[in-house]
């Protein structure tokens, strides 16, 4: 394994395309390297994009289209199960044939499936088309994610990926507040237009700016056989498995947030579309402040290992008092209290999801896109199971949303206690 901190020297931007991100150099260096940065922050920002966008939507749509809420939150789930098998072709594709062709190809699908989404006449066909959209934004996740790992390492990627939260941040809190304001001037289907246009923009974004980063001599030459057998010997790697099992559990914690919080806030407190976008932004602020927190002041100071355990303790702390507060256990609750217990268990994602990331691809340096693929379709995976249970009971009741909030919670810290034993690491202070 590289040494905390040292960048690794193997990736490279071919010759048409602008440098990779430098963190030094000349100002016109550093300016180029800011737009590629700029460019892998609007890849993680389009699973958010999408997601975040058509919360506000949620309760007009099962009217629009005569469904119960139930289906009407499948609409989340196939996408979010697309995002999830998408990786697992796009990873292993990008470590064959180089990490731009695949990106390109799937941005252009992505962007057919979403006008699609616009038309849609009933849910059922709503929900297949939000699953090819999924399918080809897992592009987007997966290659930001390995082009990072081609360009660093260490301490370095930490605080990359940090980076990343706070250009891709800023997508859950405006776009809620986008929703619900497209929601003011037009229908549901507004939301997947401008959607359109989003995706359109971006792919000519990658397609002028972004080069490729792994180089032909890098490139596994493999089949379909090859790529399972890489993902097989990474899932056989008990610490990388523990990272990803604890990283995908937390965001399954998450998604239960993102999935039942427009019911929770607009059906059962009366809140308007506009107020449940307020504080799904305020949520996002704490959960980008948090993150810039982790790669400015405690990356290189205090071990990843130490900053992940704290971020998936409070996650915890935070699920329990929602799980108190919605069981009526201190009574009738209202939707301040409520709020603040999302805004903590949000807040420290910004702990837990770039420390997870970091931690595992630190250790596959030799498969970054299956690697990463494995941590995005875990992740995906377990947010779409998480998605429907949160509505089991009805829409009148957050206590769902709290029990899987609080159950995935404990299984994401028992995985990294469990399987990466932290303790047992002989890792430095400075997190490898």
């Amino acid at each position: 394994m590289p040494e905390s901190g040292q960048k690794t020297t193997q990736g490279h931007i071919s010759e048409s395309a602008p440098a990779a991100p430098a963190t030094g150099g000349t100002p016109a260096a550093r300016s180029v390297g800011l737009l590629v940065t700029l460019v892998l922050g609007g890849l993680t920002a389009l699973p958010p994009l999408s997601m975040d966008m058509y919360l506000p939507a949620l309760p007009e749509v099962t009217g629009a289209l005569h469904a119960p809420a139930a289906t009407v939150q499948l609409t989340l789930t196939a996408c979010l199960a697309g995002m999830a098998l998408g990786q697992l072709v796009v990873g292993p594709m990008s470590d064959k044939w180089g990490r731009r062709r695949p990106l390109l190809a799937g941005m252009v699908v992505y962007v057919l499936a979403t006008a699609v989404c616009a038309l849609a006449p009933t849910a059922e066909l709503l929900i297949g088309f939000r699953l090819l959209q999924g399918l080809a934004g897992a592009a987007g996740i997966v290659i930001a994610r390995a082009v990072v790992r081609d360009l660093y390492d260490g301490v370095e990627m930490a605080r990359f990926f940090s980076t990343l939260m706070l250009i891709s941040g800023v997508a859950p809190i405006i776009a809620p507040l986008i929703g619900g304001q497209i929601l003011r001037i037009t229908d549901w289907r507004g939301v997947f237009h401008v959607l359109t246009v989003i995706g359109i923009l971006l792919t000519f974004v990658v397609w002028r700016f972004l080069g490729e980063t792994l180089p032909p001599e890098r490139r596994h030459e493999g089949g379909v056989g090859d790529a399972l057998r890489t993902m097989r010997g990474l899932l056989a790697d008990r610490v990388f498995t523990g990272y990803m099992l604890a990283g995908g559990l937390a965001f399954a914690a998450l998604f239960a947030y993102i999935s039942a919080s427009p019911f929770v806030v607009q059906e059962i407190y009366g809140a308007s579309p506009q107020t449940f976008s307020l504080l799904f932004g305020l949520n996002s602020i704490g959960l980008v402040a948090v993150g810039q927190i982790n790669g400015k002041l405690l990356v290189g100071r205090v071990s990843l290992d130490k900053a992940l355990g704290w971020g998936l303790g409070i996650i915890l702390l935070a699920a329990l008092a929602l799980l108190l507060m919605t069981s009526g256990v201190f009574g009738g609750v209202g939707l301040v209290p409520v709020a603040a217990g999302l805004f903590v268990l949000m807040s420290a994602m910004g702990l837990a999801m770039p420390n997870t990331n970091a931690q595992a691809l630190m250790r596959t340096p030799h498969a970054a896109g299956s690697a990463s693929a494995l941590l995005g379709t875990s992740s995906f995976l377990v947010g779409a199971i998480a998605s429907p249970l949160v509505g089991i009971a009805g829409e009148h009741t957050a206590v769902p949303m709290a029990v899987v909030q609080l159950t995935c919670a404990v299984l994401s810290l028992a995985c990294f206690l469990g399987l990466c034993r932290p303790w047992r690491s002989g890792k430095e202070a400075t997190g490898v």
